[in-house]
């Protein structure tokens, strides 16, 4: 009777330990290899997504350096130095934007493909993925709709960014107002002008944007004086005034070209007015201009030259 029911006893687990292994290979052959074959695409996927991204940075950053070698090449061997001094920090600053946004994109990268990977596996175990679906495209119809404009504000902050169209301390001009960038984040910009206001300027309603830190600025010197004074002569004592400028000290690293006379720009009420410009280093163009006029006025007095005649009341001289 006791050895009956040990056969029977034994017959029983060895059908159950038969079905179980059976049930587990078919088990694992399903849903656990799907799961694997996910989570390795996903790896795969994310690895093969930041080489790319950082080939993009590489290339972003080559391609700086070939643009300021360029700039450098049309002015000459001593505005190439020059140029450099000026431009160092931002295409320093430049390099390190370019690589902010490279791990920026880096971090979307991963956290869209776990997001897909997990959906994925959720969807092979079972789990209803479609009140989840409907729920999400719902809220982002409104989220859409609420907020396109700080989608837009930071998509173009996004973009300013990645092509370094202006940065910290540079001084430029939004349509809006003419300042130097205290800060710049992805949604807004925040700039101080010459009066000391505080401007933050939404990104997504910056149509465009000038830059006047950025390579060489141009200055330009417009000198009034007598209608009855010769221009010939005039001409003359303002290029002796200004030659020899760039290669002074304190000037010598400012000044990309020497200063050119360009002639007669107006003649109006008994003025005649030269104009003279010189390239120089980027936000240098104010103390440059002041310093042409400064030179230029000392010579004229120097030889004797009547400045432009005071206007009466009438409007004559």
């Amino acid at each position: 009777m006791i050895r009956g029911i040990t056969d029977l006893t034994d017959i029983d687990l060895g059908e159950a330990i038969e079905w179980t292994r059976g049930d587990a290979l078919e088990w694992l052959l399903g849903a656990p290899l799907q799961i694997l074959i996910t989570l390795v695409v996903a790896v795969v996927a994310r690895k093969l997504l930041h080489r790319s991204i950082n080939g993009f940075v590489r290339s972003s950053v080559a391609r700086g350096d070939a643009a300021r070698a360029e700039r450098g090449a049309d002015l000459g061997a001593k505005a190439e130095r020059a140029l450099a001094r000026a431009t160092g920090a931002a295409h320093e600053r430049h390099r390190q934007r370019t690589t902010t946004m490279g791990s920026l994109l880096r971090s979307i990268s991963t956290i869209v493909v776990a997001v897909i990977a997990v959906l994925t596996v959720m969807s092979i175990v079972g789990i209803p993925l479609a009140p989840l679906l409907a729920s999400a495209g719902v809220g982002g119809v409104a989220l859409g709709f609420g907020a396109q404009s700080l989608v837009k504000d930071y998509l173009s902050g996004i973009f300013m960014i990645l092509e370094d169209q202006y940065g910290v301390g540079d001084l430029v001009d939004t349509g809006e107002c003419v300042g130097t960038v205290e800060e710049v984040s992805l949604r807004v910009t925040r700039l101080r002008d010459f009066e000391g206001v505080v401007w933050y300027v939404r990104n997504g309603e910056i149509i465009r944007i000038a830059n006047r830190s950025q390579g060489w600025a141009t200055a330009i010197a417009d000198i009034p004086f007598s209608y009855r004074e010769d221009v010939d002569e005039v001409t003359e004592i303002v290029r002796e005034a200004v030659a020899g400028m760039e290669t002074e000290d304190g000037w010598r690293d400012v000044l990309l070209e020497a200063p050119k006379v360009l002639g007669v720009e107006s003649i109006s009420s008994g003025t005649v007015t030269i104009r003279v410009l010189v390239t120089c280093a980027p936000d240098e163009h104010w103390g440059v201009q002041r310093e042409l006029k400064r030179r230029v006025k000392d010579a004229c007095d120097d030889r004797g030259i009547a400045g432009p005649p005071i206007l009466t009341g009438g409007g004559q001289p």
